[in-house]
């Protein structure tokens, strides 16, 4: 009896399970060679090369004004030459631009801003052409002051100041306009002593425009604009006009 229990539930418990369905799943399919990404081919409007240009922009930037081969000399002047480098570099110019000591520039007082002048030395003959960008020099006696680079070009950075030949080849702005002109009086190396002068100048020439600024070497200065830029009310008054420290000039501004 015992025997006959025991095999009733084996029976039982077996039959408590279900059977696992047995299912036929297909293999998985065999990897596929995985297939090389694809490349576009460049557009036919992109050049695969690129020219060089003959000179960097900067270079160009630097080098000297080009001449035509048929230029024939405006005027000529003969005085002496400074040159001007720091403070000045970095700082913008008369002409709007920052100014570049690096550069074949140059300031003259009365020449329009763009002209191209020849300079050349006249102890050692050498000599540039130079483009006008600036005003100055405002020191009496000196004619034009030259870029660091041009001072090195013309033999005038060693010395300082020496004595050259000035060829106006291409005058800017000729024919188009009388110019604007003004009277410039300094530099004062005080600044009250400069305010004091400038008071006076409005005083005196109560239709002009009356300026007093400081200069990046850190002098003062007092700018008189005469009534419609004109030429000759500057000359007049320059001529007309006395200071006990400085000096007066009549500067070109355009």
């Amino acid at each position: 009896m015992l025997f006959f229990v025991l095999i009733t539930m084996l029976f039982l418990s077996a039959c408590g399970h279900p059977k696992a369905a047995h299912v036929d799943v297909p293999p998985p399919p065999a990897p596929e060679a995985e297939s090389a990404p694809s490349i576009p081919e460049p557009s036919a409007s992109i050049p695969r090369t690129r020219e060089k240009p003959s000179r960097p922009p900067a270079e160009a930037d630097l080098a000297e004004p080009a001449l035509p081969a048929d230029a024939k000399v405006i005027a000529t002047e003969i005085g002496l030459a400074s040159w001007y480098g720091p403070p000045y570099h970095n700082r913008r110019g008369s002409n709007g631009q920052i100014y570049n000591m690096h550069a074949m520039t140059a300031a003259h007082r009365t020449y329009p801003l763009g002209s191209i002048v020849r300079v050349t030395n006249v102890k050692t003959g050498s000599h540039a052409v130079v483009r006008i960008t600036d005003r100055g020099p405002f020191i009496r006696g000196r004619v034009i002051d030259l870029s660091l680079a041009a001072a090195e070009r013309l033999d005038v950075k060693k010395a300082g100041v020496a004595k050259v030949k000035i060829e106006l080849m291409q005058a800017a702005g000729v024919g188009a306009s009388r110019g604007k002109w003004a009277v410039q009086i300094g530099g004062f190396p005080d600044e009250q002593v400069a305010t004091r002068f400038a008071d006076h100048m409005t005083r005196r020439y109560h239709s002009a425009k009356v300026a007093r600024f400081e200069s990046p070497a850190g002098d003062w200065w007092v700018r008189v604009r005469v009534v419609d830029d004109d030429q000759e009310r500057a000359q007049k008054m320059a001529a007309e006009t006395k200071t006990p420290e400085g000096a007066v000039f009549v500067v070109r501004l355009d």
